[in-house]
């Protein structure tokens, strides 16, 4: 099993679980949060007053998946969350030892399992 975790941008987020869907993913975490990296810092104004703004709103995707649905679910969210410009964010691929269900506490193979009823 493997563990993507995506920061992209917030408005590309529907094109980007649209994509996941058309390819088969369809349980993943979204959270909002803040960061910074390539992307230039810019102004903004508040009751006549203005600010710099250091850290981008941003949204972070995590999926759990098995290896073999790894390249085909980056690509689809590269190509979805995608618009060339600096700030487009990142993807995390790490390895990911076990998972549990929380209502059963046993091993949770479900993952791999739905996985194989699909290829045969």
């Amino acid at each position: 099993m493997k563990k993507i975790e995506a920061i992209l941008r917030p408005e590309r987020l529907q094109e980007t679980i649209k994509a996941l869907d058309e390819i088969g993913v369809t349980g993943f975490t979204v959270t909002q949060v803040v960061g910074r990296g390539i992307q230039k810092d810019s102004m903004g104004v508040y009751r006549g007053q203005n600010y710099k703004v250091s850290l981008h709103p941003k949204v972070k995707l995590k999926i759990i998946l098995s290896d073999y649905m790894v390249q085909k679910t980056v690509q689809a969210i590269i190509k979805a969350a995608q618009t060339g410009e600096g700030g487009d964010g990142k993807i995390f691929v790490s390895a990911l030892e076990e998972a549990y269900n929380i209502r059963t506490g046993l091993v949770d193979d479900s993952i791999d399992e739905l996985n194989q009823k699909e290829e045969n």
